[in-house]
């Protein structure tokens, strides 16, 4: 599978301390419903075994919705279940690694036009930029200011998606930068409404990429 641009306009990306007692499955499902349209399944703390059954549960899920659906760093993981690929990040291994293992989607998180430029010339596909705004799905995220972003879309020639603290209310900020899409976990996991949420930020980010 290709990735195409529409298909990163809201990407998913799963986190579980969200899930109040529910499963994983069910709430992505809920999440495709309202109209997600690329999934990336994030596991740091599951062992294998639960990770790759999850992994396949989610898989099968998605391509009933036709989805494109992308595993967090572990490029094992990614293969085992026929993901159609995987989401690498800077302290991860390299794009041009991935790619010699895995022929599928290969997305990068990148901060500044170098990581970015890098990562596309080593075989990445898209690029995850961000944080854009304050976090706290991720300890460890900076922000990047949105020239930043803008200076990095404008410097590749592969789609770049907007990550990191994006929500309904702040996501129009990002019109002007050249982003395709956002990629989001609290805005869409954490709330009571996924589907409904879901639907609602689907539009405001389509109002964004479009103006």
């Amino acid at each position: 599978m290709k990735c195409d641009k529409k298909d990163l306009l809201l990407y998913a990306v799963t986190d579980r301390r969200w899930l109040g007692g529910r499963r994983l499955v069910d709430r992505v499902e809920e999440a495709l419903k309202g109209g997600v349209t690329f999934v990336q399944l994030r596991e740091k703390d599951l062992d294998e075994e639960r990770f790759l059954e999850e992994a396949r549960e989610i898989k099968e899920l998605c391509g009933r919705y036709q989805v494109p659906f992308v595993i967090n760093d572990n490029v094992d993981i990614a293969q085992a279940v026929d993901a159609d690929g995987v989401h690498v990040g800077q302290s991860d291994m390299e794009a041009g690694d991935v790619r010699a293992r895995l022929g599928k989607i290969i997305g990068v998180s990148a901060q500044t036009v170098e990581q970015a430029l890098l990562a596309e010339s080593r075989g990445a596909d898209y690029l995850g930029v961000g944080a854009v705004f304050a976090t706290g799905s991720k300890a460890d995220a900076s922000e990047v200011d949105h020239e930043t972003v803008k200076a990095i879309c404008q410097a590749v020639h592969i789609p770049v998606i907007a990550i990191g603290g994006i929500t309904r209310e702040n996501v129009g900020a990002l019109a002007g930068t050249g982003v395709c899409g956002a990629a989001v976990i609290s805005a869409i996991f954490a709330q009571e409404d996924v589907e409904e949420e879901t639907r609602k930020l689907k539009e405001a980010v389509r109002c964004m990429v479009e103006s």
